[in-house]
């Protein structure tokens, strides 16, 4: 494919994008005669319409739609490429980008301040989300994942930190439903579950096989939702040792179990792992975590 093709093809992703020829032409810095240019001619290359021209601007077709997917796969890879080069620099600064699920923000949180305040030059981002950031296209750095040991290749997993967890109810629950005794006298109480049947949580499968499902009154899809659930008193439910420990108002229902225990673990894909930035950071994150007693 010619360089004039993937001009084109750039020109048309920038289109899509801004959903106007003057908003592609100013990001691209042309004409906005050349954008159109580039257009008709990929157009006339593919013999089919890839916009639908309206007044307010270009919507792509279907086909549109497909070349703009192999498009958007291109600028992926060449950030990818863009990212592993800056991370070859042997300077803490520009960019950091870590991943992590959203439960553990309270854990990660001071460790990339501390970070931060020891390289003042660096920009974190701290991006929560519970789907998988793609580290072979550089979408992060560094990612913190739970559950069992992550298998993509071309990464670098390392053990950071086993989180206990138990089984808790708000004052306030058992107040008005009792505290059980123990696991035998669970019957006839509320449960507080993850809104996924399919949790890979190994707290909840044991909630799943233990309880019948009508006990489980209260479902939410996030582990601050499921947390906010048991301090308001809507049942039982599983938290981290080191959140309910400092709440007065929560009480151990049932002690933390080997079982039950979470795995996080750090990723690094294998171009970045070597990198001054990534490897200062892992060694700073590694010393915060030797000190996480009784999580």
């Amino acid at each position: 494919m010619s360089i004039e093709t993937w001009d084109e093809i750039r020109t048309a992703f920038q289109v899509a994008r801004m959903g106007t020829v003057s908003g592609a032409a100013e990001v691209l810095g042309v004409h906005h005669a050349t954008v159109i240019r580039h257009i008709d001619a990929l157009e006339k290359r593919l013999g089919a319409r890839l916009f639908q021209r309206h007044a307010r601007g270009y919507t792509p077709t279907e086909a549109g739609r497909d070349l703009l997917g192999v498009a958007q796969a291109t600028e992926e890879q060449f950030n990818q490429l863009a990212s592993r080069i800056k991370g070859q620099g042997e300077t803490v600064s520009g960019e950091l980008v870590v991943t992590s699920i959203s439960g553990i923000a309270g854990l990660l949180t001071p460790v990339l301040a501390g970070f931060q305040a020891l390289h003042p030059g660096l920009t974190v981002r701290f991006l929560t989300d519970m789907r998988l950031f793609r580290l072979d296209y550089g979408e992060a750095h560094v990612a913190i994942r739970a559950g069992a040991s992550p298998e993509e290749p071309d990464n670098v997993v390392q053990p950071l930190v086993r989180i206990r967890t138990g089984l808790y109810a708000a004052r306030s629950y058992i107040a008005a439903h009792g505290l059980p005794a123990g696991e035998a006298d669970l019957a006839g109480h509320h449960f507080i579950a993850a809104d996924n049947a399919l949790s890979r949580a190994p707290f909840q499968r044991w909630l799943q096989d233990s309880v019948p499902p009508e006990a489980i009154t209260y479902r939410a899809s996030e582990p601050a939702g499921l947390e906010a659930a048991v301090r308001a008193g809507a049942g039982l439910g599983f938290m981290s040792v080191y959140l309910a420990a400092g709440d007065p108002d929560l009480v151990e229902v049932l002690p933390p179990r080997p079982d039950w225990a979470g795995h996080l673990w750090i990723v690094t894909h294998v171009d970045l792992h070597r990198t001054l930035k990534v490897q200062s950071f892992l060694a700073h994150l590694k010393q915060a975590a030797a000190g996480w007693a009784n999580i």
